[in-house]
This record gives C-alpha cells, sequence and structure tokens, in this order.
C-alpha cells in the first residue's frame, strides 16, 4: 500500500519559515519524481517545486529564492523548505510522487497559514 504522509505544516507570520516533509512508503522511492503542490481556497491546484529522481530542480516562479526542495533517498522523504514566507503561500500543500507508466500518488495535505 502506497501512503505520503506529509507534516510541518502550521501557522507563521510573514517572514518567516516553515519546513514540510513528506515521507514515502510502498514505492520505489529514488526512481520517483516528487514535487509540492498548493491549493489556496477558491484557486486551482498548482506545482510549487519538484525534483527529480537525478535531482534536478523546478519552481514555481512566485517561490523562486525563497523555497528550496530536497530529497533523501535513504529516508524515502521529500522536503519543502520555505523561507520568506508571504500570506499569498497560504494553503493546503500536497506532496506528489509521479513516475513514468506508474500510478501517481498524493498525499493528504498539511495545512499552512502565513499571517501578516
Amino acid at each position: 500500500q502506497v501512503q505520503l504522509v506529509e507534516s510541518g505544516g502550521g501557522l507563521v507570520q510573514a517572514g518567516g519559515s516553515l519546513r514540510l516533509s513528506c515521507a514515502a512508503s510502498g514505492i520505489t522511492f529514488s526512481s520517483y519524481y516528487m514535487a509540492w503542490y498548493r491549493q489556496a481556497p477558491g484557486k486551482q491546484r498548482e506545482l510549487v517545486a519538484g525534483i527529480t529522481s537525478g535531482g534536478r530542480l523546478s519552481y514555481e516562479d512566485s517561490v523562486k529564492g525563497r523555497f528550496t526542495i530536497s530529497r533523501d533517498n535513504a529516508k524515502h522523504t521529500v522536503y519543502l523548505q520555505m523561507n520568506s514566507l508571504k500570506p499569498e503561500d497560504t494553503a493546503v500543500y500536497y506532496c506528489n510522487a509521479n513516475r513514468v507508466f506508474h500510478m501517481a500518488y498524493w498525499g493528504q495535505g498539511t495545512q499552512v497559514t502565513v499571517s501578516s
């Protein structure tokens, strides 16, 4: 059974930091593209950051320079370090695992709220 379990969300003031974690089980973690998405109320889910199995990184423009995605294949965990948080970063953040010719998997989401 595949599970993606996010943690690390919470309430933080603008300018603060949070670190999200996503622990995966039931997949060959090192072979998967891992990503963080977010969905704010009334908006579509959007890709925030991704990391390939080879370690190539990508970021949505609004988070470049503030967020850092990383992975620890030994721990089957992907991280999202979020610095200089802004109220517009408020959303539910979801972990995603994707691999060509395989199913995609989602975590249950973790709430991030940034107060002004």
